[in-house]
């Protein structure tokens, strides 16, 4: 894959298993992904297919009993997997930062929206050096003033060369009072309603498009540069939606911001989306710019449900459905995940796990049958 140069983050040969009474489901089977600096990267997929596991594991913070089993995960130079949970919290919130699908599980009732906002902030934020800065900034236009008596001017210099010499400690209180104010900043920013009031209301308080706007002003608050948003719009109308939509990518150019959209919607992935990886069971099957995905799909699993999605058309049309339903992790199907599902399958399928290769430049597709056009020609 190409554009290393300008690659933010990159995971290589993954996979994550969930260790059951079952058995161990296998729920990443060794996927590899690159996101791109400033790129907004759609992951789709059926329910199960481990679109939000992976989210969960870039962010390390799989669930028990999940637990990576191998592979990497690369962020400006070093290999997440393996550093340690303190080094992996001055990441998490600060470098990389998630949006969930409910934010009613994600906020806590007995806290007011500002306080829950900026413990991320005081968290992850030097805030105590922001307000020096402050300060120094607030000293140096007292300077400038062409009115300031010599004995004024004497005195602020020799607050300002001691401020240099030996940064003050602010107290907590000064420094909650910053943080609150950059609360107030960042609910803004996501277009809250009155945000000055909101910081002091409780999550009850608030409408479902009200709470995400909070979840995202959260994410964004330390000025991330990869935001994961899983299924931000679930659980909220199709008004709404589609505002926390533009919301975001408004948001992914103001801020130079990389995000990785998690969905099962095609349509969402449209509209959205620079590039395109669609998941099927633990499995990228196949990638490419979202344009060139919609136009000339190769995996049967994307033809698949890119036939599915209902279109306004004038002659009526039957709605078709890919046959089968998703495999059981535990026991996964030999060879290709998807062949007991697929309509062309051959015998080679069942018995080898294809290799994801470049049909066509920066177009992926993990299937035996993506060097024979002819089975295409039918499918499409």
């Amino acid at each position: 894959m190409k554009g290393a140069t300008r690659t933010l983050l990159t995971i290589r040969n993954l996979r994550v298993d969930f260790y059951t009474y079952a058995g161990v489901v296998k729920a990443l089977n060794g996927i590899n992904l690159e996101m791109i600096k400033g790129e907004t990267l759609g992951l789709v997929g059926e329910t199960g297919c481990g679109k939000s596991v992976t989210a969960r594991a870039i962010t390390l913070l799989v669930p028990a009993p999940g637990k990576i089993t191998g592979g990497a995960i690369w962020y400006g130079g070093d290999n997440l997997v393996t550093k340690s949970e303190e080094a992996i919290r001055h990441i998490r919130g600060r470098k990389i930062s998630m949006v969930f699908q409910d934010p009613m599980t994600y906020l806590n009732p007995l806290y007011t929206i500002g306080e829950q906002i900026a413990e991320v902030i005081m968290l992850h934020q030097d805030v105590n050096t922001l307000l020096l800065d402050e300060k120094i900034s607030e000293i140096r236009r007292k300077l400038e003033a062409s009115d300031l008596s010599e004995d004024e001017r004497d005195r602020l210099t020799k607050q300002l060369g001691a401020m240099k010499e030996k940064p003050p400690r602010f107290s907590k209180s000064a420094r909650k009072k910053r943080a609150l104010s950059r609360v107030i900043e960042v609910l803004r920013m996501v277009n809250m309603p009155d945000p000055e009031k909101v910081v002091n209301e409780y999550p009850h308080e608030l409408s479902g498009g009200m709470r995400q706007r909070a979840i995202i002003a959260m994410a964004l608050s330390c000025n991330p540069d990869l935001l994961i948003a899983d299924e931000p719009t679930t659980a909220l109308d199709v008004t709404i939606r589609a505002q926390i939509l533009e919301l975001l990518m408004q948001l992914k150019q103001r801020l130079n911001m990389t995000i990785l959209l998690i969905t099962h919607d095609m349509g969402t992935v449209a509209r959205t989306c620079d590039r395109v990886a669609v998941m099927y069971a633990g499995n990228i099957v196949e990638l490419a710019e979202t344009r060139i995905l919609f136009k000339n799909p190769r995996h049967p699993y994307t033809v698949g449900l890119l036939k599915s999605i209902p279109k306004l058309v004038e002659e009526t049309r039957e709605l078709t459905s890919i046959p089968g339903s998703v495999p059981d992790l535990i026991n996964p199907p030999s060879g290709c995940r998807f062949h007991p599902r697929c309509g062309f399958a051959h015998t080679i399928c069942s018995e080898e796990e294809p290799q994801m290769i470049e049909i066509e430049p920066a177009h992926y597709v993990m299937c035996h049958a993506c060097g024979k056009p002819s089975y295409f020609q039918k499918m499409n």
